[in-house]
């Protein structure tokens, strides 16, 4: 469905988006998807974190069919859960919301920039906590994870074995000799991981330009990365717990503002290089990881988010972290 079609199946989405609020009430629903139409949809597609396309696409169906009872529960569990992590927010935090696969900095208890990200997906879940940012690396060296040996490159290897080299990944025994991949037996995992697999800085680093470090017992951090089309999909649940950044640099600019010498240009100018170089924070900025599937913004829109991980369902509030 979208502007410009009549039919019977539009009279129910167009209720239900008079029902939300989204459209103003009319004394008569008509089977007319008109421009009125378009502009709600759109409205209430951008409320729920999908692209505003005004077409009644799949999950902008399922958001639709949602019924009020469920978004009143979903609204009481997220103030709890809001109402909790308030009283341990700074002035100046860095804030990653889950559900919403989002990303703001904060300033004066006021949001200073927002950026899409891509976290993890089911299997693979972004760990909600706590934390406090201590360094920025910028061109970075990546070591690839033991479980992403076993679950990813050894079947990368299998399939294509000239997959460590377009990749610039190198091989290296316990000793920190570099070895030929050659030797490896992908096809046994146990031999696979008896090694460390290095990705060199550069274009095709899965880090990117950008690696933003934060004390954490998980193993993630959130990074720049070569594959920059996936923050234009309504769905970003593709990483394998770390947290992916569109406009990286800019929050790399913004957490170093207290680091003399590095402005925005400074920052932009490491992108243009593959210089590899660690800077620790002057300021080590505090970090939440959070999971807010609903919430108003200051003009009083409500937006809502799926419950990706289950924690809804769960009834979860308090998150060990």
């Amino acid at each position: 469905l979208m502007v410009g079609k009549s039919s019977g199946a539009v009279v129910k989405p167009k209720r239900q988006l008079i029902i939300v609020g989204d459209m103003p009430a009319a004394e008569r629903v008509n089977d007319d998807f008109d421009n009125a139409t378009d502009a709600a949809l759109r409205k209430f597609q951008v409320r729920h974190g999908i692209i505003p396309s005004g077409k009644v696409d799949e999950p902008t169906f399922y958001a639709l069919a949602k019924t009020p009872e469920e978004r009143l529960n979903q609204l009481r569990l997220n103030s709890m859960r809001i109402e909790h992590l308030a009283g341990s927010l700074e002035e100046r935090y860095l804030l990653v919301n889950i559900p919403a696969a989002s990303i703001e900095t904060i300033d004066g208890g006021v949001v200073n920039s927002r950026h899409r990200a891509v976290v993890g997906k089911i299997d693979r879940q972004t760990p909600i906590m706590s934390s406090k940012v201590h360094q920025i690396k910028f061109n970075p060296y990546w070591t690839v994870p033991k479980s992403l040996i076993e679950k990813d490159l050894t079947r990368y290897m299998t399939e294509d074995p000239t997959y460590l080299a377009t990749f610039h990944i190198r091989v290296f025994d316990s000793a920190g000799n570099e070895v030929d991949p050659s030797i490896i037996d992908f096809t046994d995992p146990a031999d696979a991981v008896r090694y460390t697999y290095r990705q060199d800085p550069g274009g095709e680093n899965s880090m990117g330009h950008c690696k933003i470090d934060f004390y954490n017992p998980y193993d993630c951090y959130l990074h720049d990365t070569p594959s920059k089309g996936l923050f234009a999909e309504n769905v970003r649940f593709y990483s394998s717990g770390c947290v992916r950044v569109d406009g990286i640099a800019t929050v790399a600019a913004w957490l170093l503002k207290d680091n003399g010498g590095w402005d925005q240009a400074a920052v932009d100018a490491m992108f243009n290089t593959d210089e590899n170089i660690n800077v620790p924070l002057t300021f080590q900025m505090p970090l939440h990881t959070t999971y807010v599937t609903a919430w108003a913004n200051r003009q009083g829109a409500v937006h809502f988010r799926d419950d990706v991980y289950g924690h809804d369902a769960q009834g979860t509030v308090i998150f060990d972290s």
